[in-house]
Order: C-alpha cells, then structure tokens, then sequence
C-alpha cells in the first residue's frame, strides 16, 4: 500500500515540474506585452497579500530608521543647547575683554583665570601667566567691569592674584565728580554673596549721592588712576562730626570672570578713557545746590495794586514774574491849602 502512494506523489510531482516548466517556457518566448499583464493579474490576485505584506515591512524598517535619526538630531541639539548659554556669555566676555585691550594705553599681559574649587576661590586666583610673561608682584588686574585686584606672589608659569573680595585689600578712591576722597576695602560685615565695599575715611560734611561711580585715584603708586571699582548704594555707617562710610557695590565679579588683563607698567597717567561709562551722571550734592528765591509779599499800604493783579501775588517762587510785569500803584494827588484872607483895615 506504502509503494502506490508513493507512485502517486511521485506522478503528481512530476506533473507539476512539467507545467511549471511548460509555463516558464511559454512566459519566456511570449510576447512582452502578456507578460507584463500576466505578472500584474498576479500581484493583483494571488500575490497581493505578500505584497501587502511587503510594503508594511518596508515601512517599519524607514520609519525605525527614521526615528533613530531623528532621535540622534535631538539628543545631539539638547546636548549642544547645554552649553550654549556659557558659550555665549564666554564670547561676549571675550570681546569685551578685547575692546578693553584695544582702548588701553599701558602696557599689559592678557591671562586666564583657572579657577579653584575652593571656599577662597573669589579671594585668591590662579592666573595662567607667570615671571616669564613679564608678570611681578602688586600688577593691578582689570576686566571689562574694572578692578579685579593685585597679583599676590608670582611664579615662574602661573601668579596669585589677590581679588577686592580678600580682608587684605585696599586702595586709594575718588568719586567721579571729584567731590570726595577715601580708602576703598572690603566690608567685614559681608557674607556669603552678599560681598561689597566700603568707602572709608570720607569727611562729614561731604556727601556722596547713591549711583555715584568710584573709582582708584592713583595715588600710593599701585593703581592706575581711573580703574571703575564700583557703584555707591547708601550709607553703611557714619560717625557725627567727623566721617561717613559709604557702601559700593563691585563692579566685577571674580568668581565670574575667566579672563583678566594684567597691568605691567607703573601706573604712570589715567587710564579712565579705557573704561567707558557704565552710569549716567550721579545725583548733585544737596549742599551744593542754589536756595531758592523766595518773593517778599506786598506791603499793606499797596493791598488795592495787588488786589488788581491777583495772578501775580498767587505765582510760585520758581515763576515769579518780571518787575514790568507788576502794575505801579496810582499816584494820589493831594491839593494845595488855600491861601489866608487879608488883613481887614481897622482905620476905615
């Protein structure tokens, strides 16, 4: 029973092998035009779900494809967007750091601050210049904003720079109007980022306006005259009769900055035209301003004149008007007494 069935698949088998074969034949030798419609009955019919089939699985491998790209762009993006806010902010530090060393006069030594990751860090600086740069002890440090401080102790690649931050510090000051003189130095009572200034030794009797800009006065042979050191913001203390001390703001901040010009050259003239102004001009002094001019009112015997020009006696001091503006009183006339009668003849 086992060998006929076997026939059986035998014959079938060989049945097909030859109509497949007359057909593969007879499809070669066919004119092009029934083979194309041939193949396209096909995958229209028979063929059309492996078609189908075909078309998704080319669509999922594009869109994994796609979406591995698109996820690459957006990691890469969000990476780049990381650091573009310092980048930026390092550019503009840079080209103002350039501007400043184009306006400068004095000889100087650009560095970089390599910063520390220490609780003295906006005290002390590490700077990348040395004794080999041309680099020696007490070279006033400037940035953009102003001064940053004095170089500490110098080796022979790298130098220490001592910041205004440092309970060490000072430096001889003068307000922009020239109106008062004092020491600049670090304010004990400060802590944390709460850091600021003091004016120091500043007379009673000469007042400083808030927003008025302070800056090194060149004197003690240091610092060159005209370094912006910072901006006043009130009065910290005061002792009656005798001084006031004013707090300031800093300029510049040295746990912010990265790069830094060192000054090289004795301090020999001002270097004020290399540091625009950054404020508008402070507030006059209360003492030095005009009193006003108050207008006396007009005396009782004129009360009618006045009563005329009611406008004039209601103007406030600031616009008092002109003396040609005011009527003059009418002169009254007053007549002469008459004249005594004459004598009457007692002999008639």
């Amino acid at each position: 029973m086992h060998p006929a069935s076997d026939r059986s698949y035998s014959r079938r088998d060989t049945v097909l092998f030859v109509a497949c074969l007359a057909l593969s034949v007879a499809a070669l030798f066919s004119p092009e035009q029934w083979t194309v419609a041939f193949a396209g009955g096909l995958r229209a019919t028979v063929l059309r779900p492996f078609v189908w089939l075909q078309e998704r699985a080319e669509e999922g491998k594009t869109s994994r494809a796609r979406l591995r790209a698109v996820t690459a762009e957006r990691d890469s993006a969000a990476y780049v967007a990381q650091f573009l806010p310092s980048l930026t902010a390092e550019n503009e530090r840079l080209r103002h750091t350039l501007g400043l060393s184009r306006r400068l006069t004095a000889p100087y030594v650009p560095a970089e601050v390599l910063h520390q990751a220490q609780v003295t860090d906006a005290r002390m600086l590490l700077l990348s210049v040395g004794r080999s740069s041309g680099v020696s002890t007490f070279d006033p440090i400037v940035a953009p904003e102003g001064l940053v401080g004095v170089v500490w102790s110098v080796g022979p690649a790298t130098s220490v720079a001592m910041t205004w931050a440092h309970p060490e510090f000072r430096v001889s000051a003068f307000t922009e109007n020239g109106s008062a003189y004092g020491i600049v130095a670090p304010s004990a009572s400060a802590t944390g980022s709460d850091a600021f200034l003091e004016l120091r030794g500043v007379p009673y009797r000469d007042s400083v306006a808030t927003g008025t800009v302070v800056l090194s006065s060149g004197l003690g042979g240091v610092y060159p005259k005209g370094i912006p050191i910072g901006t006043v913001v009130g009065v910290e203390s005061e002792q009656a009769g005798w001084e006031r001390v004013y707090r300031v703001r800093p300029a510049a901040n040295p746990g912010s900055i990265s790069h830094v010009l060192v000054l090289t050259a004795p301090p020999h003239g001002s270097v004020a035209d290399a540091f625009p102004p950054d404020s508008a001009e402070p507030t006059p002094r209360l003492d030095s301003l005009p009193a006003p001019r108050v207008r006396p009112g007009p005396p009782s015997g004129r009360k009618a004149a006045a009563g005329s020009a009611p406008a004039a006696s209601q103007t406030s001091p600031a616009a008092t008007p002109s003396p040609a503006a005011i009527p003059a009183p009418t002169p009254v006339r007053i007549p002469a007494p008459a004249p005594p009668p004459p004598p009457k003849d007692s002999g008639r």
